[in-house]
């Protein structure tokens, strides 16, 4: 009976957070019964590759995700890999919700409002459950965020752990490597010591660098990818211009095939029919299979790109806005594409599974070889009824997202003396992830999740001693003794 009491007990502290981690389980429960035993992107299947032959880095992302499914292949379950994805979904919630009222001291339903996007968004439980590695990636970054803010002073073995959780962060999608230098900008700020940043930067760098030295050793190419050169290469092929870029055919003509023409009325199209599809009959597409991705096309592309941006510069910067902005939206209209778009949604309809080549296999018979049997999603009334009716109305817009940043952003410049203080480190990171697709590929609506838990830390913290005017907006008299509104927290800004 003691147990029972004690547990009783601890719901009941935690009432608000228990009454919405139940609901959000729930919500699981039913997308599983509804889509069994998993829902599927263009991209799972490559993963599904990487887990049937694990000794080949992957030339377009990090194998990490991959080797995920690795570990999970001898239940031959892709409903048990869903399964574990939502725990990763709830586990982020409980990180969001524990830092915010342990750490930072917000009551119960201010540290639960910070987790509800987590727990009841939509799209964020259909990511869940798609094959894919943003939802690992996402538990990770705000793992990584939690531990760095929660110890006030870090010891070395503390940033050891941080840095092996960078390391999987990075190894899992290459994006998450630039949250290695905000963290270490964030502890330099806090003036941890030289231990604790030296065992973080340790503890990423050797499983990263035998990562990079064992891709060179199969690509000739010291690197993570050879996507890099080629996804910034559709980021610009909408605005390049090879007469203002200076492009000499003669001496250049590897640059010179990669010339594109597009017509005014595409350029605020998606530029992914440049990489990935042979729809538009143009550029990757001429040099033959097996080329798009190798250390030459990588380098040529690379170059390009750089070339295109340098001589571009406000092009350049009008496209990175424009995808940056386009997050904030209040609507979802269709971009980059209908394929795409359609993939984020809870299907209404069964598909076979795709049928086109990959690395020693093929994307339906190497899915049925991991599950031990057939494969394709299989849509179950009234469970995905209800799911397909709750995403149209249950979802976290665009324009909530950008309150919740410039909440955020309130914090960081109430705290400027001391550089932001905690809030600098989830905002950044937040804005970061949401930037970094804008900058170096394009805006997809699946690259916003991560951010969000970020950005809700973010809020949290700026708003844990209640709403506060500025120090220059009070009046002098009343400075000293003015207290701040709806204060809740004893802990130090």
């Amino acid at each position: 009976m003691g147990r029972k009491r004690r547990l009783i007990a601890f719901l009941r502290r935690h009432r608000w957070f228990a009454a919405a981690f139940a609901l959000a389980s729930v919500l699981r429960l039913v997308a599983m019964l509804g889509y069994r035993s998993a829902l599927w992107f263009n991209d799972s299947y490559e993963y599904v590759s990487v887990a049937l032959h694990p000794f080949r880095p992957h030339p377009i992302r990090p194998n990490g995700y991959g080797w995920w499914l690795l570990a999970m292949e001898p239940f031959h379950s892709f409903g048990f890999v869903v399964f574990t994805q939502h725990v990763m979904g709830l586990a982020t919630a409980v990180l969001i919700y524990a830092l915010l009222h342990r750490r930072f001291g917000l009551p119960g339903w201010g540290a639960t409002l910070a987790a509800v996007p987590v727990l009841f968004d939509a799209y964020q439980i259909q990511l869940e459950h798609l094959i894919m590695s943003d939802t690992m990636f996402t538990m990770l970054v705000v793992a990584v965020v939690t531990m760095v803010l929660w110890h006030r002073r870090m010891s070395w073995r503390v940033a050891a752990v941080v840095g092996l959780l960078l390391a999987l962060t990075a190894l899992t999608r290459s994006i998450g490597l630039p949250i290695l230098a905000l963290v270490m900008v964030f502890m330099l700020i806090k003036r941890v010591g030289w231990r604790p940043i030296t065992a973080l930067v340790a503890a990423c760098a050797v499983p990263v660098l035998a990562y990079m030295g064992w891709f060179a050793s199969t690509y000739g190419n010291f690197a993570m990818t050879n996507s890099d050169g080629p996804i910034l290469y559709m980021r610009t092929a909408l605005f390049a211009d090879c007469n203002k870029m200076g492009i000499d055919e003669r001496k250049e003509l590897e640059l010179a095939l990669l010339c594109i023409i597009v017509p005014r009325d595409q350029r605020g199209a998606s530029g992914q029919g440049f990489l990935w599809w042979d729809s538009t009959g143009q550029k990757f597409h001429v040099f033959g299979p097996g080329s798009k991705f190798n250390v030459d096309m990588n380098a040529n592309a690379s170059k390009f790109a750089q070339r295109a941006i340098l001589s571009q510069p406000g092009d350049y910067l009008y496209v990175v806005a424009r995808d940056f902005f386009r997050a904030f939206r209040w609507d979802r209209p269709t971009f980059p594409d209908p394929k795409t778009f359609v993939q984020y949604e809870f299907p209404s309809v069964e598909k076979p599974l795709p049928t086109w080549s990959l690395y020693k296999g093929r994307a339906d018979t190497d899915a049925e070889t991991y599950e031990h049997g057939s494969a394709a999603t299989q849509i179950v009334a009234p469970w995905a009824g209800f799911m397909q009716a709750y995403q149209r109305v249950v979802h976290l817009p665009g324009t909530a997202l950008g309150v919740i940043l410039l909440i955020g952003l309130a914090g960081v410049v109430a705290r400027w003396r001391k550089l932001g203080g905690p809030v600098l480190l989830p905002w950044l990171a937040a804005v970061g992830l949401i930037l970094a697709p804008a900058a170096t590929a394009e805006f997809d609506y699946r690259y916003l999740l991560p951010a969000v838990p970020l950005a809700c830390l973010a809020a949290g913290i700026s708003l844990r001693h209640g709403v506060r005017r500025p120090r220059w907006f009070r009046p002098s008299s009343r400075r000293a003794s003015e207290p701040a509104i709806a204060g809740t927290s004893p802990a130090p800004r």
